[in-house]
């Protein structure tokens, strides 16, 4: 059973998430819903997908999270040549022994930067499948588990970049959220030019925290109350991606957990032990609209999988609190959701 001490070390747990936020937008200037939404991937275990046009920091971003966690990171440059055994490892031959001998991947790791994802061949990307979803990877019917925390950080430049691949729909449906990093104000430009212009804040950044740190966070998130109404929320959220008619390609249950567990991270963000529907409906674009795949009819009269997202969340009703008897007030989103009051951390 929880008790109360356990809670009250999640106070010390949330100064873990605070660090590794001022880390890194020291890095990364103008660009604090951009950090949130990484950190809320981490502690959901998710997979981050940053796709942007070149040169405005996806790269760096996806470096500055990695080395501000005091754990194993990989990079992988994706080309043209990359081979799967090149990401999953190989088994060679010892000849001392007479016997195979794995050599691991780069995504043996805990932090596996992906670097322009979608430059390699649909059968390259394909090697990560296996390892996103479940963590682990097989090899010459041996199966090797991967370390805890395990994330990978992809980037990537639109489809329309040449010397690109498009990520085939099991590829993009494993990452939970995908965030763009967007041009910088003025303001934020011109203090990068003064950051920037001398060294790269890269080489002075010093790990903040430790993967056991992240562990014990996941751990919360994992215990964060949904009630009722919201779930319902949520698959009513997913459901209607599938019978929107300019889709052709609604968004799969693996999608309705995804949108389940970063709501659940958000909340721990935020320092509350429930999630509210706001929680759902910060992330339901970042986490829905990679998923989908709009109509040719729509993509005529240009509506875009977003339109479709942001539409559909004013569509849908928003659940109601009511009063609860366990002493919790009314309140919309309050933790007197649902008949159970809110697990403790």
């Amino acid at each position: 059973m929880t008790t109360y001490d356990d809670r009250a070390s999640l106070t010390d747990l949330t100064a873990v998430v605070e660090r590794v936020r001022s880390s890194v937008e020291g890095v990364i200037e103008g660009k604090p819903e951009v950090v949130r939404l990484s950190l809320t991937v981490l502690l959901a275990e998710g997979h981050l997908l940053i796709e942007d046009v070149p040169g405005v920091g996806k790269t760096m971003l996806a470096k500055a999270l990695a080395r501000s966690i005091d754990c194993s990171v990989r990079r992988i440059q994706f080309t043209p040549d990359l081979l799967p055994s090149d990401i999953t490892g190989v088994s060679i031959w010892d000849q001392q022994h007479q016997d195979f001998e794995f050599k691991p991947g780069a995504v043996f790791a805990q932090v596996v930067i992906g670097d322009e994802i979608n430059r390699a061949s649909p059968k390259t990307q394909s090697a990560l499948l296996e390892s996103m979803e479940e963590r682990q990877v097989t090899i010459d019917g041996k199966t090797y588990e991967l370390p805890s925390p395990f994330m990978v950080v992809a980037t990537q430049n639109p489809v329309e970049m040449e010397g690109t691949y498009p990520l085939p729909e099991a590829q993009r449906d494993r990452f939970m959220a995908r965030v763009s990093v967007g041009y910088p104000s003025a303001e934020a430009e011109l203090q990068m030019l003064d950051v920037h212009g001398g060294v790269s804040p890269l080489e002075d950044l010093q790990p903040v925290a430790h993967a056991h740190e992240i562990l014990k966070l996941i751990e919360a998130v994992r215990a964060v109350h949904v009630a009722e109404p919201v779930r319902r929320y949520v698959v009513e959220l997913v459901s209607a991606t599938r019978r929107h008619p300019d889709l052709r390609l609604g968004a799969s249950p693996r999608a309705t957990l995804h949108l389940l567990r970063a709501a659940k991270a958000s909340a721990a963000l935020s320092g509350r032990e429930y999630a509210l529907p706001d929680d759902v409906q910060a992330l339901a674009v970042a986490v829905l609209t990679h998923r989908l795949l709009p109509t040719a009819q729509a993509q005529l009269n240009r509506r875009g999988a977003e339109h479709v997202v942001r539409e559909i969340l004013q569509s849908t009703p928003v659940p109601a609190a009511a009063p609860q008897p366990n002493g919790f007030g009314p309140g919309r989103g309050g933790p007197g959701y649902g008949s159970q009051p809110p697990r403790r951390l």
